[in-house]
């Protein structure tokens, strides 16, 4: 199975065999984690990062009274906490929304490849980008968009970025959350998501059963959703 990992980097730029090999001596120590386990806990300090190898997993933040929000949301070739490389303590938690596996990549490590690899530190450090760029392009879509606009926002976004690392088959994708998780993602209740998933099942935009979203109709869902996906960096070219 192709490194997740090199797969989405491969999606923005080339990378050498030096620097392949690199990545694949990163993913040798991996953990298994079930549905709820929390990977990383919120305030802790880190001495290493994150890879998810395959999955979901979530970032969340949770106040003292015991709410929580769903910040963003990491799949299969993701460095769920590469920021916690510079930053040592990070202001959140990660958790696996599916079953879970990962690779735990200590700092050090990290430093070598900033110290013999610029290249591949600048994709890494993109990534990092990336992720920043999703966040804002979340709460522009909480702000701005209606419900159903919001949703078909995220199902436009998850596609793309499943299909960066080879997980969508056609116009189908899994993506097997439940709709109180949905909810959370989106700032909506529970209800609220299963009256706006039917609005977009009535306009046949899509089909959702079983954790299993077909797309039917890619560019509705993208007017339905003002989806421009600059923010997610898919294009390949020189870093």
């Amino acid at each position: 199975m192709a490194n997740p990992l090199v797969q989405k980097l491969q999606h923005r730029d080339t990378l050498s065999a030096e620097e392949q090999a690199a990545l694949e001596a990163l993913s040798l120590d991996t953990r298994s984690f079930r549905v709820g386990e929390t990977m990383v806990r919120q305030d802790e300090v880190q001495d290493r990062s994150t890879l998810l190898l395959e999955g979901f997993a979530a970032r969340v933040r949770s106040t003292r009274s015991g709410k929580r929000q769903i910040v963003a949301v990491h799949l299969t070739g993701d460095f769920v906490d590469l920021h916690s490389f510079v930053l040592k303590r990070i202001d959140h938690s990660i958790e696996a929304l599916t079953p879970c596996r990962i690779a735990s990549v200590p700092h050090t490590a990290l430093t070598a490849i900033t110290e013999r690899f610029p290249h591949l530190t600048r994709l890494l450090w993109l990534s990092t980008v990336i992720d920043g760029a999703v966040h804002r392009a979340w709460l522009a879509a909480m702000g701005s968009r209606s419900a159903a606009g919001h949703l078909a926002h995220f199902i436009c976004e998850m596609f793309l970025r499943l299909q960066a690392v080879a997980q969508t088959e056609g116009q189908t994708m899994r993506l097997p959350f439940t709709q109180t998780e949905i909810g959370e993602i989106l700032g909506l209740s529970s209800v609220h998501v299963n009256r706006t998933l039917q609005n977009l099942r009535a306009e046949s935009l899509l089909r959702w059963q079983d954790g299993v979203i077909t797309i039917l109709d890619w560019a509705g869902l993208q007017r339905a959703a003002e989806f421009d996906p600059v923010y997610l960096s898919l294009q390949k070219e020189p870093r």
